[in-house]
């Protein structure tokens, strides 16, 4: 190990058989590798984890179970994780040397997995904090394919640790900083000086002009008035089809007049957390290149109670013609998506439209922390989209959309109604949005709110928003360019 190292990780998945570094430090040492490991019953299986002091000048050796074959991406990306927690982020001046000498994968590019991980589980939201942690210090990652390793995060999965961040950074400001205009600012700063982008801002006017009553109608009762952020992304040729990601973007939801119990409240905060992953994975792609004609729709209001906001009752007009009794102001963000979804469609034809949004609790209790809910009219891209998810560790799972659903929400005094359709209610979310989905437009809609928040921690997401969507966008861009 480098002479400066204040701190050492190993993956050793054989103790009783110590290769590479391991190999080195044991004999270096005279064997007091080995016999601590012994000592401390260290077996090596994965999860399994040990911390060794004082070893020759190290302060701390920490030393890591793994499997004898092949490692995912994903495998890696939690590997990177638990690093990140063994090492803290109090660090303050140290260094941390990784070997990752001992594993195996068919993915040349080990240590940028490693690190990628590593990143997002280092990820903290103190701004508000007086007391600050020291993350001041050095973690190396050191493998074979060193080059390799270099370019994919430096080109790459950098900038997708950097969409994630941005996603959480914006699900965990207070609703008193987050707003629709002040979103729009934030993300403008983000991509200022990313190249091949274009962004536009609807204002309350442009949404008059165009009929948008359902977006306004939600946005009408907070003193902050609604946007609509679109972010084009021109990586292909400009005859080619782009996919369009739309994200419910709520800055804050009170619930309206259908207000909201105060237990728990302040997480809706967090109810932009789809607009922001669509920020977020548009931000990585156009970082890094990708050769793909990308859009993020972002339709941006805060739901509030006051005077002039929307009543349970009241019918809206949408900028398809589609008329929306509000049975339930709470039922809000499949108003603004029916909006953004249709005007998506008449804007960019897309060859896919992909809607992601913190919908319906219905989704959270069928499916809890495991799964985001998928639902599309074609169960062969509801396929696809679990193997996506499954590939990049976000993983999804389909509920139905029935032509009864459509059916449920009709309204005796409009053409439809946001709510109180019955069951199933995460389905019944979708049917909403997807009366606005040309029935030949490949659609698919991911409901998050069971998994854009985690209060405990996984190997890649601290406690807190979890920045779900940029990672399975970003692979579903990949795979669908």
């Amino acid at each position: 190990p480098p002479s400066d190292a204040n701190h050492l990780a190993l993956f050793i998945p054989e103790p009783d058989n110590l290769t590479g570094t391991a190999a080195t430090l044991n004999a270096n040492s005279n064997g007091l590798l080995s016999r601590a490991l012994s000592a401390q019953k260290f077996d090596g299986k994965p999860g399994s984890y040990a911390v060794i002091y004082g070893l020759q000048d190290i302060a701390t050796v920490m030393v890591f179970g793994a499997t004898t074959s092949s490692l995912t991406n994903v495998e890696l990306h939690n590997l990177g994780g638990k690093i990140a927690k063994a090492v803290g982020t109090d660090l303050d001046g140290d260094k941390v040397v990784v070997h990752a000498d001992t594993l195996k994968s068919d993915l040349t590019e080990i240590s940028a997995h490693l690190a990628f991980g590593y990143q997002l589980q280092n990820y903290r939201f103190d701004k508000y904090q007086t007391k600050r942690t020291n993350n001041t210090g050095e973690v190396v990652f050191v493998s074979t394919n060193a080059q390799q390793s270099q370019d994919a995060y430096t080109n790459d999965l950098q900038y997708l640790a950097g969409g994630i961040y941005l996603t959480r950074d914006l699900a965990s400001e207070p609703g008193k900083n987050i707003y629709p205009q002040a979103f729009v600012d934030r993300v403008n700063a983000q991509f200022k000086g990313v190249r091949d982008i274009d962004i536009d801002v609807l204002t309350l006017r442009d949404m008059k002009k165009r009929n948008m009553g359902a977006l306004m109608g939600v946005g009408q009762g907070s003193i902050h008035d609604p946007r609509m952020l679109v972010i084009e992304y021109k990586g292909a040729d400009k005859n080619e089809a782009p996919i369009v990601l739309a994200g419910k973007g709520i800055t804050f939801d009170t619930g309206g007049i259908s207000l909201k119990r105060n237990s728990g409240m302040w997480a809706m905060k967090s109810d932009l957390a789809g607009a922001a992953a669509v920020a977020g994975t548009v931000y990585a792609a156009a970082k890094r290149g990708e050769k793909v004609n990308l859009i993020g729709v972002m339709p941006l209001a805060e739901n509030m109670p006051a005077e002039d906001a929307i009543r349970p009752g009241d019918v809206l007009n949408t900028m398809q013609g589609t008329t929306i009794e509000v049975i339930s102001t709470d039922a809000e963000g499949r108003l603004v998506l029916a909006d953004a979804v249709y005007y998506a469609q008449q804007e960019f034809k897309p060859k896919l439209l992909l809607n992601i949004a913190t919908l319906t609790g219905s989704a959270a209790r069928a499916l809890s922390h495991e799964y985001a809910a998928v639902i599309t009219r074609d169960w062969d891209l509801s396929l696809q989209m679990m193997k996506i998810g499954d590939k990049i560790g976000e993983a999804v799972w389909p509920l139905p959309l029935h032509e009864n659903h459509f059916e449920q929400i009709k309204s005796d005094i409009a053409d439809i109604k946001n709510s109180g359709a019955g069951n199933p209610g995460a389905s019944i979310g979708a049917a909403v949005i997807g009366t606005f989905i040309d029935e030949k437009q490949p659609w698919v809609h991911l409901d998050i709110a069971g998994v854009d928040w985690y209060n405990s921690d996984t190997d890649t997401v601290p406690v807190g928003s979890s920045g779900w969507g940029v990672r399975f966008m970003d692979q579903l861009v990949r795979d669908m360019k």
